[in-house]
């Protein structure tokens, strides 16, 4: 077997580092697919992982990234055959065991999605785990009765990559977007993506002083958790849902019940990570379908394996607009 290129992590004295360097193939996990990987990506998660953040990596040395898109090389599964393009995000894949950031992969046939007709394995990961968790969120909205024509869809964060893939894909669908971000000179990108209002980030963080706020939102995507969660509950509209997919503003939740009890709002939980074979396929599809890809290839920068250590750091800052992908081979 020949060595891989791979960004691996090393642990000593609870200090996390990082480097590119070749390991033999032999050391990949078991798996059933040996997947040729051509594109990542980074999303939060890899950011904490990269700067040993957080727990989610407890044996080293690791190779991180949490998604992974390419051709299958070899396969002991019906389900994959040699030369189907695929794409993995989530299960776990870059924490639990070794993701990515490497030019081989090496999985359980179970936790591939053959690549969608209309995507190719860049803008697949150009997507990635944000886009897909965006995509998930919309349909949760849907599935609770958002239409176009019930009124504005708030998504905070919205600069970041879950909110710029979400603004994206609610203003193909018709939806009026409010963007909320705490970044101004991001309003001319948003309103490329489609936004329409904006709101300051500082708005919605404030802490929440009454357990009812003027009715607001037919919706909301929120990728900020904590004061923001707590806020835009306080502003939807009677029946109104906001999914709940992140919280890069913390993990607590200030908030009452009042807005349950009296405006019967709903809180949607979002997990992209052990999401269903079935729905993410539901997902992939969409994504192909709803996603305006000119708009996904402008809100999107490439860049070589070894850049992702930097960005790693960066994205953690909210550095980050847009999407970043990576490809692994450069």
């Amino acid at each position: 077997m020949s060595d891989v290129k791979a960004l691996v992590l090393h642990e000593a004295d609870g200090k996390v580092t990082a480097r590119v360097e070749r390991v033999p193939e032999s050391a990949l996990p078991p798996g059933e697919v040996t997947v040729a990987v051509e594109y990542s990506t980074l999303n939060y998660k890899d950011g904490l992982i990269l700067n040993g953040l957080g727990r989610l990596v407890r044996k080293y040395p690791h190779v991180p990234g949490v998604d992974f898109a390419g051709m299958v090389e070899a396969s002991d599964s019906p389900d994959c055959k040699r030369g189907d393009k695929v794409i993995l995000t989530g299960w776990r894949v870059g924490e639990a065991q070794w993701g990515g950031y490497a030019e081989k992969a090496r999985v359980k046939a179970g936790q591939l999605v053959k690549l969608p007709n209309g995507l190719t394995t860049k803008r697949a990961m150009a997507i990635g785990t944000a886009g897909f968790t965006a995509m998930l969120a919309v349909m949760a909205l849907e599935e609770h009765g958002l239409t176009p024509d019930k009124g504005e869809v708030l998504v905070t964060g919205a600069a970041g990559g879950v909110g710029s893939v979400a603004t994206a894909i609610l203003a193909k669908l018709g939806y009026a977007v409010a963007a909320a971000t705490g970044r101004p000179e991001q309003h001319d990108y948003l309103r490329g993506l489609g936004a329409k209002v904006f709101v300051d980030r500082a708005e919605l963080a404030k802490p929440v002083t009454r357990p009812l706020d003027s009715e607001r939102w037919a919706g909301a995507i929120d990728a900020v958790g904590s004061t923001t969660l707590a806020t835009v509950l306080t502003q939807l509209k009677y029946g109104g849902s906001v999914a709940a997919c992140g919280l890069a503003g913390g993990n607590d939740l200030p908030a009452s019940v009042v807005p349950f009890l009296l405006r019967g709002v709903n809180l949607l939980g979002i997990d992209s990570v052990m999401c269903p074979v079935d729905r993410r396929r539901t997902a992939w599809t969409r994504l192909a379908r709803d996603l305006p890809m000119d708009k996904l290839d402008a809100l999107t920068e490439v860049v070589p394996l070894g850049a992702v250590l930097e960005l790693g750091k960066k994205i953690l800052k909210g550095g980050i607009r847009g999407r970043v992908v990576v490809e692994v081979g450069a």
